[in-house]
């Protein structure tokens, strides 16, 4: 049995600078420093994003060495984000750790952002947790990315459904947007949402074959809406926000499991998984959880500090290529977009 490694992992595809110290699968320690230099422009601003990465970095990097209490000398790999992501961002950690790596001459991991969020599962914090059985499916919702994945390994991954043209998370977004509710827009969507009636209005969901996904005409559909009844009584959104949030939310999560179910029927899996920045989201996590009791299936939902984007989710995934010997190039370059599973 070989030992397990210490490994520095690094996630900087988006907006958060995170740096995390893994034993194994065990977390010692999760560094995130937020950026809140966006909010007063209600979305990312890729070139701010870069700029603040590149001023976070060091002392994020600093802070988790410090923090897990473990030197330089004694880690065996550094991993950084690959992508997807934004190219400027995912620029700045993969420089690092590059750099980083060949100045103690230890091997590079490159991990896809997207396979981290699903093998956050397996990471073990404090609080000792269950782990799913291989092969399950994993419901994969975040800001950019919408999928359902049958996890045959920690390596081997199926996207068997995706959409095909926005994700769950911009449609909350859009909707916070419109409802001209503060950045970031999906906490906001289900804050007001638990105070409103779910049922209150009736939004369309699209029928895509198989197990894709579609949300652009769900955002079609609001906009239309809001505008006509907006045009009927200009104090409407204000009387009416927490009914809208509820309806159009209720729309998203009824929408989002029930191609998820379909797809755990024909795989016929018996552990379902919730990943992404989304799966924070109570409505989901909660009808998530139903969907599953009432089908015989077990649900794993990470804890909310590694549903978001963090580090540690990083360090996890490379943990398992540590293992697996499949080592980054020195001349490994960022990503934006990634093709996998298909």
């Amino acid at each position: 049995m070989s030992l397990k490694p210490y490994i520095l992992a690094i996630e900087s595809s988006c907006d958060e600078t995170s740096a995390a110290v893994m034993h194994g699968q065990k977390v010692l320690s999760n560094i995130i420093a937020n950026q809140t230099v966006h909010e007063k422009y209600g979305g990312v601003v890729p070139e701010l994003a870069s700029r603040a990465h590149q001023a976070n970095i060091v002392p994020v990097v600093q802070q988790a060495m410090q923090e897990a209490g473990v030197a330089t000398e004694q880690l065996q790999a550094i991993a950084f984000t690959q992508g997807p992501g934004l190219m400027g961002s995912l620029h700045v950690g993969v420089s690092f750790a590059k750099s980083m790596g060949m100045s103690l001459g230890i091997p590079l991991l490159a991990v896809n952002h997207m396979q981290a969020h699903i093998l956050a599962h397996f990471i073990q914090d404090e609080v000792p947790s269950h782990e799913p059985a291989f092969p399950f499916l994993c419901l994969t919702v975040s800001g950019g990315h919408t999928q359902l994945v049958l996890v045959k390994s920690a390596l081997d991954m199926l996207i068997v459904g995706e959409t095909i043209d926005d994700a769950a998370g911009e449609a909350f977004d859009k909707a916070a947007k419109v409802l001209g509710l503060p950045y970031p827009g999906g906490p906001m969507v289900d804050k007001h949402a638990a105070m409103g009636n779910p049922n209150a209005y009736r939004f369309t969901t699209p029928r895509i074959p198989n197990f894709e996904y579609s949300f652009s005409g769900l955002k079609t559909n609001l906009l239309y809406f809001l505008r006509e009844k907006n045009n009927e009584d200009s104090t409407f959104i204000a009387k009416e926000v927490n009914n809208i949030c509820a309806s159009y939310q209720r729309t998203i999560v009824d929408y989002l499991l029930k191609q998820m179910e379909a797809a755990a029927k024909h795989y016929d899996v018996m552990d379902v998984c919730l990943a992404g920045g989304v799966s924070a989201n109570s409505e989901l996590r909660k009808k998530f959880r139903t969907t599953a009791d009432k089908n015989g299936w077990n649900a794993f939902i990470p804890p909310f500090s590694f549903c978001t984007d963090n580090a540690a989710m990083i360090g996890i995934a490379a943990y398992f290529k540590y293992e697996a010997k499949d080592f980054a190039p020195i001349t490994a370059t960022p990503m934006p977009r990634i093709e996998w599973g298909r």
